[in-house]
């Protein structure tokens, strides 16, 4: 399972936004769970610009939280840069269509509860 940004940040700081069956399933050792370093790059760009409030400085918090859930760390890949132009241009923020390519390529179910990405042809948890 691929985490959108908002489904990483609410696991590990708010659970309470988060459907009990979705914490359950990144909470459960057993789930393959993949965080893109697109994702590590926007939340610090966001938490640098004052737009989101961490608790340590962003690489402290994120690995902290990485190595809590056991997350395998997905680079972006040129493979990956490639399949955004087969997108249709449904959603323009460049991380998300990021995660979106990342998911096609990879052959990862994305976890989010953003409808928006739900309407690309991917496999979608939440």
């Amino acid at each position: 399972m691929l985490l959108d940004a908002h489904a990483f940040l609410w696991s590990a700081d708010r659970v309470e936004l988060l459907p009990a069956p979705i914490y359950e399933l990144i909470s459960d050792a057993r789930t393959r769970l993949v965080l893109s370093v697109a994702t590590t790059w926007e939340l610090t760009i966001k938490a640098l610009a004052g737009k989101l409030s961490l608790p340590k400085p962003p690489d402290e918090h994120f690995a902290e939280h990485v190595e809590r859930f056991g997350c395998e760390l997905l680079p972006v890949h040129q493979r990956h840069v490639a399949a955004l132009q087969e997108l249709p241009a449904i959603h323009m923020d460049p991380f998300d269509r990021m995660l979106v390519a990342q998911a096609l390529v990879e052959d990862l179910d994305l976890v989010t509860g953003d409808e928006v990405l739900r309407s690309y042809p991917i496999r979608t948890i939440w």
